[in-house]
């Protein structure tokens, strides 16, 4: 489980997040969602160690993880696919996957790989620079399955793909959740991101607007969140 308690944070003398109060339950996943520059991206950045809270705590499975590095976070299970497709453009697609992997897991990942994402498996040999952006962004989210990731971080992992991809990741998404992964998804489609989140967290200008479930948002929280107004 992954929680953030009471979290303040920024860059230099720019506070972003403001007491944040966010909990991603083991085997679920979390929506958080919110208008641009809500802090959404920043809050996802202190999850995986790349932005150090000001105040407050990380917490990952009950110890306190607040300034572990990044590369800590994700020997312990932490996985973020960041907005902008996190591979290495210059290596092969196969070469990606071999980087990614854990070597302690009893899988053969680009075999793994290639099941998942038929379409990664015909260009194995590729460099993955020259891919198109929505094979650039499969093989981006191949790296939470082949490193066995407890808690995966997504950010915007569907901007500006067609919709034929779209569909192909949120399939993806939805069977690594049945894998047991936990999941925080920030995504721009909120209706795809509501149809497969347990929990909804809104945040507005660095606070924490609304916390439910997924089932207790209504149309009118989430346009009143992203206009920046109170609903009635």
């Amino acid at each position: 489980m992954l929680e953030l308690r009471n979290v303040t944070a920024g860059y230099g003398s720019q506070t972003v997040l403001r007491d944040v109060d966010l909990v991603v339950p083991d085997h679920s996943v979390v929506a958080l969602l919110g208008p641009n520059g809500a802090g959404k991206t920043t809050l996802l950045r202190v999850a995986s160690g790349l932005v150090r809270p000001t105040a407050g705590r990380l917490i990952l499975d009950g110890q306190d993880a607040t300034g572990w590095p990044s590369h800590r976070l994700a020997a312990a299970g932490v996985c973020h696919v960041p907005e902008g497709r996190g591979i290495f453009r210059a290596l092969s697609v196969r070469d990606n996957i071999r980087l990614q992997a854990n070597p302690a897991l009893d899988l053969e990942p680009v075999r793994a790989v290639a099941e998942a994402f038929p379409r990664l498996g015909e260009r194995l040999d590729q460099r993955a620079g020259t891919m198109s952006g929505g094979e650039q962004q499969m093989l981006a989210l191949a790296h939470a399955y082949v490193a066995g990731s407890n808690t995966v971080l997504l950010d915007e992992v569907s901007m500006g793909l067609a919709p034929k991809i779209i569909d192909e990741i949120f399939d993806y998404l939805r069977r690594l959740a049945e894998k047991g992964a936990a999941l925080l998804l920030v995504e721009q489609y909120v209706g795809r991101a509501l149809e497969l989140a347990d929990f909804v967290y809104i945040l507005n200008k660095g606070r924490v607007q609304f916390v439910g479930e997924a089932g207790e948002l209504g149309e009118e929280q989430i346009l009143a969140s992203y206009l920046g107004v109170e609903a009635s």
